[in-house]
This record gives C-alpha cells, sequence and structure tokens, in this order.
C-alpha cells in the first residue's frame, strides 16, 4: 500500500460533535506493552513533515489520543501508533507514537510490531527469508528486518537513529531518596539510568509502585538540574522518562533487568526498544558489552526479553555515536471498533491514577 493510500485510510472526518465516531485498531503487544495501531477513522493530519504531523494532533487532534489512550477505550498505560504519510523518501511508512500523556518521539517495541504488521498487511511486500523495510518516526528513520517464512512473519529486529551518551554519572539531588548518580543517553529518546541499589530497590522484588514513585522523583529532578541538547531539533530535547536496572551493566550471558517508566509515569511492560537503544550505548561507551555477541535485556514488569548489540560507531553532531541492533517479538491480540455515543459525558477519556 503507497504512503498516500495508507494515509487516505486515517482521513475520514470525525470533527463534527454530530457526525458518528468510528475509528479501527489492529491490537498488538511486544513483551507484553501493548501497541494499538490506528487503522481507520482518524481525522485529516496536516503538516509537511513528520514533526508538523505530530505538532498538528498534538495542538489539534489531542482530543483523539485522549479517547483512544484513556478509560474506558484504552488504559493509564495504554500505547498507541498512528500511521502516517511520510515525508522521508526512503520510508515505507510514517508513525507518530502516543501515550497517556503525549507523543513521544520513537518507540522500539512499537517499531517490532509495525514491522510484522506492515509486512501482513501487505504495505510493503514479503520476501523470504527476511523483509526490509524503513519506518519514519518524528527522531528520524528506523531500518527494520522482519524474519519471513513459510508466509508467517516472525521476529524482528531495527536499527534506530545514532544513540549517543549525553552525561555519564551526573549528580542529582532527588527528594525521599537524597542524592543519586545519573547516565543520560539518547536512544531516540532521552532516559535517565540508575541501579536499583541506588534507590534503596531491588527490581527482583520490589512493587511495580515502588519502582513507579522512585522513578517518577528522578526524572522530575533531573528535568530540573539538566538541560539537554539535540543535534537535530530543539523538539526532541526533552527527557522521556527513567529507567532502573538491576546494575549488571558488564556483559553476562544472562538477561539485565530494567523498567522503564516514561511519559506520566507509564510503566513499560517490555524491556523499552528504545531504552535497550540507549542502555547499548552508555555500555558501549563503558567498554561493557562486546559488538560480536547480543546482550539479554529483559523487562522488570514481565520477564519478556530483548536483544541489543552496538552494530558501528558514527558522529551526530558534537556527540560520539553508535548504531545500535534491537530485536524482539511482537504478536497480535485482536481488532477493535470504537464509537463515541455524543451524550456520554465520559466520550473524551479520563484517567485513574
Amino acid at each position: 500500500m503507497a504512503g498516500s493510500e495508507l494515509a487516505a485510510t486515517l482521513s475520514d472526518s470525525n470533527m463534527s460533535e454530530s457526525a458518528p465516531f468510528v475509528i479501527k485498531t489492529v491490537e498488538m503487544h511486544t513483551g507484553g506493552e501493548p501497541l494499538r495501531i490506528i487503522t481507520g477513522g482518524y481525522p485529516k493530519i496536516e503538516g509537511k513533515t513528520i514533526l508538523e504531523k505530530r505538532a498538528y494532533v498534538r495542538d489539534h487532534l489531542d482530543v483523539f489520543r485522549q479517547r483512544l489512550m484513556w478509560e474506558p477505550r484504552g488504559h493509564f498505560d495504554m500505547y498507541g501508533a498512528l500511521l502516517v504519510e511520510p515525508d522521508e523518501e526512503s520510508a515505507d511508512i510514517g508513525v507518530l507514537f502516543m501515550h497517556n500523556e503525549g507523543y513521544s518521539t520513537m518507540c522500539g517495541h512499537a517499531c517490532i510490531g509495525l514491522g510484522r504488521y506492515a509486512v501482513d498487511k501487505g504495505i510493503v511486500p514479503a520476501k523470504s527469508p527476511q523483509t526490509e523495510l524503513v519506518i519514519q518516526c518524528p527522531t528520524g528513520p528506523v531500518k527494520v528486518w522482519v524474519d519471513y517464512q513459510d508466509g508467517k512473519s516472525g521476529r524482528v529486529r531495527f536499527h534506530s537513529v545514532p544513540a549517543f551518551v549525553f552525561a555519564l554519572d551526573q549528580e542529582v539531588d532527588v527528594p525521599n531518596y537524597g542524592r543519586v548518580k545519573v547516565d543520560i543517553a539518547y536512544g531516540g529518546a532521552f532516559y535517565a539510568f540508575l541501579p536499583d541499589s541506588s534507590l534503596g530497590l531491588d527490581l527482583r522484588t520490589a512493587p511495580a509502585e515502588a519502582v513507579k514513585t522512585a522513578a517518577t522523583a528522578v526524572t522530575e529532578a533531573v528535568k530540573k538540574a539538566v538541560p539537554l541538547r539535540h543535534p537535530g531539533h530543539p523538539d526532541l530535547a526533552f527527557l522521556y522518562g527513567t529507567i532502573v536496572t538491576d546494575g549488571r551493566d558488564e556483559y553476562a550471558p544472562t538477561p539485565t533487568v530494567n523498567t522503564c517508566v516514561f511519559g506520566d509515569a507509564a510503566v513499560d511492560r517490555s524491556p523499552t526498544g528504545s531504552g535497550v537503544t540507549a542502555r547499548v550505548a552508555i555500555q558501549h561507551r563503558r567498554g561493557q558489552i562486546d559488538p560480536t555477541r547480543e546482550r539479554q535485556f529483559a523487562s522488570g514488569a514481565t520477564g519478556s526479553v530483548m536483544t541489543g548489540r552496538p552494530v558501528r560507531e558514527t558522529k551526530w553532531g558534537e556527540f560520539d555515536a553508535v548504531i545500535v541492533e534491537v530485536s524482539g517479538n511482537s504478536y497480535y491480540i485482536g481488532t477493535a471498533e470504537f464509537t463515541v455515543e455524543s451524550d456520554d459525558p465520559l466520550k473524551n477519556g479520563f484517567l485513574v491514577k
């Protein structure tokens, strides 16, 4: 399916309060993290570039994100992908990502799901033993390879935009937790990283709520203390979340565990594709990862595993960077058709925190 045809499926007008609201989706998950792919019924999206489209849906169509991500159609930790026409020549599809708070710039778990979806729906022709495609994300083009054998898509791997370390051992004061050291790295989004022991936690036993509370406190502290810079666009220079790790950064054949808390304190059920990308950049900088061997990264929430490894070194503006390969599996769980009744007092969604 060409990009213009794909965009047309999403451009039905739902802007009038009197018009029926019907949006269709395909539901998937990657490592337990939900992916709601919006396949039809979204209003027309203005903008020439993908960042202009992201700004347009944020400023003019945000009620549709709320309707699809928030209750009663979604939940606090829901995640979505809105397919748009790409403006990058090499791209097969373009995508905007959405969650409980707004619109992220890159999402690895979504790219894994979208790779399978694009192959299975014929958006790109399927080829054995693997199909290659390019997904244009707000942070830039992402190369994706989908295993394809005997008419079935399988495991997906991707190379995102260059990943780089912004700061190592950055000290910040975190209310209720004291002074801690964090590493800050970019893997399509900026994350702060620190070991669970710095927060008095153990990821193997700590309740998710305790990890969420601590990580959110770190995110807010880093936002206040550390101004970020992005080599490509100022709209991308923001801290997306905090990833708490088990501190096992030296290479080992067994998975190292991490939990990502992003957006408005959403807990990622997967190991976090863009987070794994950023964490590999840190390990590469510190000489803790072997480029010839994949490292396993497990989710502290579900135990699901993604792999990551540095592929090659590069530069992005002022930053020494690395291209990282991440792989994982995504699965279909259903389809949906969402409607709104005009007299429903909760039609535009709500969150219970």
